[in-house]
Formats: C-alpha cells, structure tokens, sequence
C-alpha cells in the first residue's frame, strides 16, 4: 500500500476527470454536526488536494447550514465516488478556514454571475419566494453595475467590474486526519485500506505524524 494515501487520491481524481466518468468528478459528501452531534451532509465541489501537509479544499458561505456547524463543531467527514471507476475516498478530519489571500483569488477566478450571487444569496435561510431571491440578485446587480445574471446568458462575457469578495463567503481545508480508499472487487471482495495520523495545532493548520496503514475486509 502507498505510504501517501492523498497522493493516490489526487491520481484518482485527475483519472476521473480525463475520462469524464461524471459531470462533476470532484464533486463529495461533506457531512458536518451541529454542537448536539446532530448530523447533516450534502454534495461540494473539492477545489484542491494537497497531500503535503494533507488537506482537501472546499468553499461556502460561512453563514450557510455548513458554515454554522463548522463554527460549533469544526470537524468533518468527505466521500468522493466514482461508480464507472469502482473506486471510493473517505476522508475525516478537523477544519479550518483558508486565508482571506486564498478565499480572494478563488473568488475572483469564478464567473462573474456566480460573485453576484454570492452577495444575493443567504444561503440556507428562508425566503417568501423565488421572486424575492430574483429581487435579491437584481439589487447586487445594480449596486456592481453590472447586468442582471437572470437576463443574461450563461456564456455572457465578463463585465470588467471589480466584484469584491463578499466577508461571508471563503474557503475552508479539511485535514485529513484518516482517509480509507475503496476498490470494487470481484463477488463483493473490494479493497479497503484506511490510514490514519496525528495531528497537532500549529501556526498554519496542523503539524501532522506519519500515517500508518491498515487493511480492513470488505
């Protein structure tokens, strides 16, 4: 087995994406808790892998459902799939926001109708109806001067308008802290592994042990 199990995933990953096994390949279940243990998950997209010093990246508003658990209880649980691959990735860890630098440049890399939606969208709290959210984006909109991302097309070219990132909205890195990787077998005999590490609070993140790896049957 790989001394490095993240090393494995970021291959993994770069398979998926060449073969286009599905839309969004590096879409995960991100599961979090609130400070009662009560659990909930949905779909992310992971923006980056670094397994030196191990950690995937994800981006939110921090006011979300997710954003508000993290603050209680800022550990998390992710699983990425491939069926046509047969391969699965589970990874657990604590949480910690990126630097505002990061959370700018990643936001400044989106499209330009999504950064007006950041600032329109509360994201996970009520609204009396859709033509109160569509309200929403037309204010963002003129308050950037810039056209209203529900009257323009999908491919519509950049305005050219400095849209700032909104102070709700950022990045977060998940330290794997365990990752156990899945391969479909013959007769339902599949390959699982799982590693796992120390991790230690430091300046930036974490200061992480060596991993050390077991098999697990199927």
């Amino acid at each position: 087995m790989p001394s490095e199990p993240l090393a494995l995933v970021v291959d993994w990953l770069e398979q998926a994406r060449r073969e286009a096994v599905q839309p969004n390949p590096n879409a995960m279940v991100l599961a979090t808790a609130d400070q009662h243990g009560q659990p909930s998950a949905r779909v992310v997209l992971c923006k980056d892998i670094r397994p030196q010093p191990g950690y995937l990246t994800f981006f939110s508003n921090y006011e979300s459902h997710k954003g508000t658990e993290l603050a209680a209880n800022p550990r998390a649980a992710l699983v990425m799939h491939w069926d046509r691959l047969g391969r699965q990735v589970r990874v657990e860890g604590p949480v910690v926001p990126v630097s505002a630098t990061e959370s700018d440049d990643y936001f400044a890399s989106r499209a330009w109708q999504s950064r007006i939606g950041a600032w329109a969208s509360r994201q996970s709290s009520s609204i009396p109806s859709r033509a109160a959210l569509a309200a929403a984006v037309e204010r963002a909109a003129r308050r950037f001067g810039v056209p209203s991302p529900l009257q323009s097309a999908e491919d519509a070219p950049d305005p050219g308008v400095a849209i700032p990132r909104p102070p709700h909205w950022g990045g977060y890195q998940v330290w794997a802290e365990a990752v156990e990787l899945w391969v479909e077998g013959a007769g339902r005999l599949h390959d699982r592994a799982r590693w796992t590490r120390t991790l230690d609070p430091a300046v930036e993140g974490f200061s992480a042990g060596s991993w050390s790896a077991t098999r697990l049957q199927p």
